[in-house]
């Protein structure tokens, strides 16, 4: 990567005048805006997070510690989002929560906010707010996961906030209540259900064994349950 990025300033100046944009580099302290300034100005970048106000460049990920368990976990949220009209989901998608904190959760749902979700949409394509679910895998990332982003998540708004620690082969699942978050014991099926999106049911234990099969069949399960036809219903409801 080229150390500085050239672009051009004033087009009002005869003889054009050149300034540096800085591409990004971990632990650089910036506002969000100028992140995104710099975010666009380095050239394959991949993921790169902003958390009160420090810069996170995420390194390569492997397979089995997060590529495999990201895309199981994306399927079993795309299911139930499939069959769930008003809710979103999105992958890495970045976040604007406010100046100093600009995340790029694995995954998030949210529900439309057209449908009088929390989360918005900014004319740019940029979510913003909190989401209503985040979920993170994490492998090399869980003190991060756990403390820096569980603040920021906890103090934007989100309601609920899911993480794998894949190499624990462990979920660590919080929800809301009231400002904080509170830790919510995985029951002995391994099944947890979701209280933020009624009928969606993650099997935890069968993600963690690599059983997508069974995982999915386990969302189903949930899809056919009594609570998430009510949830469906008001969404239909909210449209109306």
């Amino acid at each position: 990567m080229r150390d500085m990025l050239q672009v051009a300033s004033s087009p009002r100046a005869k003889s054009e005048t050149k300034v540096t944009v800085r591409p990004l580099r971990n632990g650089d302290h910036l506002t969000r805006q100028e992140f995104e300034r710099r975010f666009d100005a380095t050239p394959g970048l991949k993921k790169a997070e902003l958390i009160g106000g420090i810069v996170f460049v995420s390194p390569p990920v492997s397979i089995s510690e997060h590529g495999v368990p990201q895309a199981d976990l994306i399927t079993v949220l795309g299911l139930y989002r499939a069959s769930t009209p008003g809710v979103i989901g999105a992958g890495e998608a970045s976040v604007r929560v406010d100046d100093k904190n600009m995340p790029q959760p694995d995954l998030c749902l949210f529900i439309d906010p057209k449908l009088r979700g929390q989360a918005k949409i900014d004319a740019d394509d940029y979510l913003v707010g909190a989401p209503d679910l985040v979920a993170e895998i994490s492998a090399t990332t869980a003190s991060i996961d756990l403390h820096r982003k569980f603040d920021l998540y906890r103090q934007a708004g989100v309601r609920e906030y899911i993480v794998w620690r894949t190499l624990d082969s462990e979920f660590d699942i919080f929800l809301r209540a009231g400002d904080d978050f509170v830790r919510v014991a995985i029951p002995p099926d391994g099944i947890y259900r979701s209280t933020v999106f009624p009928g969606l049911w993650i099997d935890c234990d069968a993600l963690i064994a690599g059983n997508l099969a069974a995982a999915l069949n386990t969302v189903q399960l949930g899809l056919e349950s009594p609570e998430h036809t009510e949830f469906t219903q008001s969404l239909a409801d909210r449209a109306k």
